[in-house]
């Protein structure tokens, strides 16, 4: 059990601390929609959105700040409930990616409005980053900042002749390492470990524990 907490712990912490390193830079070199061409098909596109994954936004602010945190107390839950009956190491690796990206953009949209002031698009009047001021003077309040997002892979463009897609940009998405971690831990999880959730949850309703045997059985003991 200890080994699975500890671990999660320092996965948990690595994810956090590079997702907001990452961020810290982006907000504070570069104006908003700015533009770094690494190659032709990956660039730091720097956006703001109010905390969906991917950049969608269509939920308030501060609802989905609590709806995030509502989840990442019960994946806390799960996992360390799922470490004291030794799940496999894998699954508890999946959740600990999972909270670390939540808490991730978390920290954006409760602080970043607290402790950073806005950030604008380059324009000839006004040429500068955003900075950090004054915890509380910033551009926002509290579960109201902005989730900063970076990464931007336009593969492609779809032929002009197709419908509906024609002309657009194939994963024209922009997001950041949290993202990307919740994202990871949650395609794994649906890969190689949906036997197990369905147990989990059938055990959950009927009273039963679920079978190791479900998973590799390297996996289940380590």
């Amino acid at each position: 059990m200890k080994l699975r907490l500890w671990l999660s712990l320092l996965i948990i912490l690595c994810i956090v601390i590079t997702d907001q390193i990452i961020k810290f830079w982006v907000k504070t070199h570069m104006c908003l929609y700015d533009r770094i061409f690494i190659t032709d098909w990956f660039q730091i596109f720097f956006t703001e959105n109010h905390g969906m994954a991917f950049g969608m936004d269509f939920i308030g602010t501060m609802v989905l700040t609590l709806f995030r945190i509502a989840a990442v107390i019960f994946f806390i839950y799960l996992l360390t409930a799922q470490a004291r009956k030794r799940a496999p190491l894998g699954f508890i690796i999946c959740l600990a990616f999972i909270i670390a990206g939540a808490m991730g953009n978390i920290i954006d949209n409760s602080f970043y409005g607290l402790i950073f002031s806005e950030s604008v698009p380059h324009l000839p009047d006004n040429a500068d980053p955003a900075t950090l001021v004054s915890f509380g003077s910033g551009y926002g309040s509290f579960l109201n900042g902005l989730v900063v997002d970076m990464f931007y892979f336009p593969l492609f463009t779809w032929p002009e002749s197709l419908p509906v897609i024609g002309g657009r940009t194939f994963f024209g998405a922009v997001f950041n390492f949290a993202d990307s971690a919740i994202s990871c831990g949650a395609v794994a999880l649906i890969l190689f470990y949906h036997r197990y959730v369905s147990e989990l949850i059938s055990s959950k309703t009927h009273g039963n524990t679920p079978k190791k045997n479900l998973v590799d059985d390297e996996a289940t003991h380590i």
